[in-house]
């Protein structure tokens, strides 16, 4: 039997998340030196880390965590920027 708790979907919403903000970058709609790809990607990947936690994975928590940490990177340089169009 499957189990699906609140940490599962938690970790669906962050991969939606991960995909859609990707899917905005591809389309042009968002730039990839802006805060909000790097603010969404860092949230996606917190939550599918946060769902991580209950149902460990190294591979995918390796995955995620470097995600984070290049998103922060992202940020931090956005941040000392002037604005650009999300």
């Amino acid at each position: 039997m499957i189990s699906y708790d609140i940490f599962d979907f938690l970790g669906n919403v962050g991969v939606l998340l991960v995909l859609v903000t990707y899917l905005a970058l591809q389309m042009e709609k968002l730039s990839a030196r802006s805060v909000t790809y790097s603010v969404a990607n860092i949230v996606g990947a917190i939550l599918i880390m946060l769902s991580l936690y209950f149902k460990f994975n190294l591979s995918a928590f390796v995955m995620e965590f470097a995600w984070f940490l290049i998103s922060a990177y992202g940020l931090f340089k956005a941040w000392g920027r002037p604005s650009i169009k999300t």
